[in-house]
C-alpha cells in the first residue's frame, strides 16, 4: 500500500509539472476578450472596461528584450497614430516573467522585462499606448494564449475576437508586404468580415513563470566556464585598439586594489553574458603589478569572469598613453571601440550600466 501511495504521488507530481510546461491555448476566433486589471508604465491601472468607447480594440502581447518585439515597436506607435482618430484603441501587455529570462537571451536589448525596465523602455520610445505589466504571474496572458512576442489580438465593438496573429509578414522594418493587423482593423471599421482571421506568429517564446528553472540553470553553466588571464605587452595593446575585425570591443581597465573597479566589475560579467554571442567582445585588463597575477586570476575566478582577461606587463605610463591620450590614469577606465578602432565611448571612474548597455545594443543592433 505504501509503495502504491508513493507511486501515485510521483505520477501526480510528474503530471503537474508536465502540464505546467504546456503553453496555454490561444483564444479562439469569436471568443470574448478576457477581463483584466493590470498596472501600466504610467503608474495607472487599466481594465478592459476602460476601453469600452473604442469601436475596435487591438491588444498586442510584446516585451522589452526580444529583437522581434523591438523591431515592431515603431510600427505599433504608427498604428496608434493612424487609427486612434478612427476609434481604435491599442494596448500592449508584457506577458513575460522577468526571472524566466536568461542573460544570454538579452543580446539585443539594454533592459530586461521587469516592470521597472518596462517604464524605461516606454519612456525611451515615447510609447503612445498603455504598456501593461502581467509578469507578476502571467495570469491574464494565459487567458489569451499568445505564442510569441509580438502577438496581436483584435476585438470588435462587442469585444469578440476577430483576428489573432502577426502584425505583418516582415520582421525587418520596411520589408512587410502583407499587413494583416491593418487589414483586420480596416475590415472591422468598414463593417466587413476580416479577410484572414488567424495567422502564425514569429518571435521570441513567451517566458512563462514555469521557465524559471531553465533561467536558473544558466548560473550552473556559467560557473563551469574556464577563467584565464594572459600577459599583455604594449604591442598587444596596440593590436587590441586597432580592432581589426567585425566585433565591437568593450575594454575595462581595473585592479584588485581599486574599490570602484571591484564594485562595478559584476556589471561587465553580465554584459559579457548578454552580448558575447553577437558581434561583441568583452576584454578586461588588470593593472595589478605583474607579480600579483595569481591574485588577479583569483579575483576573476570568483567573479566567473570567463571573458578575455589580460594583465599588463610593462610600463604603466606607456600603457596610459597608448590606450587613450585623454586619460589621466585613474582607475577604473572603460573604452568601447568600434570595428576599425574608433573610440565611441570612454569613461574614467564608475560607468552608468544602463547608459553603456544602450550604447552597445544600439551599436550592434536591436533587430535581426
Amino acid at each position: 500500500m505504501k509503495k502504491y501511495l508513493i507511486l501515485l504521488m510521483l505520477c501526480t507530481w510528474l503530471s503537474g509539472n508536465l502540464f505546467a510546461r504546456i503553453d496555454p491555448p490561444t483564444l479562439e476566433i469569436g471568443a470574448p476578450a478576457p477581463e483584466f486589471t493590470l498596472p501600466g508604465t504610467d503608474g495607472k491601472k487599466y481594465s478592459l472596461k476602460d476601453f469600452n468607447s473604442a469601436k475596435v480594440l487591438l491588444i498586442v502581447f510584446t516585451c522589452n528584450h526580444c529583437p522581434t518585439a523591438q523591431a515592431y515597436e515603431d510600427r505599433i506607435i504608427q498604428l496608434v497614430n493612424d487609427y486612434k482618430s478612427k476609434g481604435v484603441a491599442v494596448i500592449a501587455i508584457s506577458p513575460n516573467d522577468a526571472l524566466s529570462v536568461r542573460l544570454d537571451e538579452m543580446g539585443y536589448t539594454d533592459v530586461g522585462d521587469t516592470y521597472e525596465d518596462m517604464k524605461i523602455r516606454a519612456k525611451d520610445k515615447n510609447f503612445n499606448f498603455p504598456y501593461l505589466f502581467d509578469g507578476e504571474n502571467s495570469a491574464v496572458s494565459m487567458k489569451y494564449g499568445p505564442k510569441a512576442t509580438p502577438h496581436v489580438f483584435v476585438f470588435d465593438k462587442d469585444r469578440k475576437l476577430k483576428y489573432t496573429g502577426r502584425i505583418d509578414d516582415g520582421e525587418k522594418p520596411g520589408t512587410a508586404k502583407t499587413h494583416d493587423a491593418r487589414n483586420a482593423l480596416d475590415a472591422l471599421l468598414a463593417g466587413s468580415p476580416v479577410p484572414v482571421e488567424k495567422t502564425k506568429t514569429f518571435g521570441c517564446s513567451i517566458k512563462w513563470p514555469d521557465k524559471r528553472d531553465y533561467a536558473k540553470s544558466a548560473a550552473t553553466e556559467w560557473a563551469k566556464e574556464k577563467v584565464e588571464i594572459d600577459e599583455l605587452k604594449l604591442d598587444g595593446l596596440k593590436a587590441l585598439l586597432a580592432n581589426d575585425g567585425i566585433n565591437y570591443k568593450l575594454i575595462n581597465v581595473w585592479a584588485t586594489w581599486c574599490g570602484p573597479c571591484v564594485t562595478e566589475f559584476p556589471e561587465f560579467v553580465d554584459m559579457n553574458r548578454m552580448y558575447r554571442n553577437r558581434e561583441f567582445e568583452m576584454i578586461s585588463i588588470s593593472l595589478d603589478d605583474i607579480q600579483r597575477k595569481p591574485n588577479a586570476l583569483n579575483f576573476l575566478t570568483k567573479k566567473q569572469a570567463s571573458m578575455k582577461n589580460y594583465i599588463f606587463n610593462g610600463d604603466k605610463y606607456q600603457f596610459i598613453d597608448a590606450l587613450d591620450k585623454k586619460w589621466e590614469g585613474s582607475l577604473p577606465y572603460t573604452l568601447f571601440i568600434a570595428p576599425g578602432g574608433k573610440i565611441i565611448y570612454s569613461k574614467p571612474g564608475l560607468i552608468n550600466p544602463l547608459e553603456l548597455k544602450k550604447l552597445i545594443a544600439n551599436s550592434i543592433g536591436r533587430v535581426y
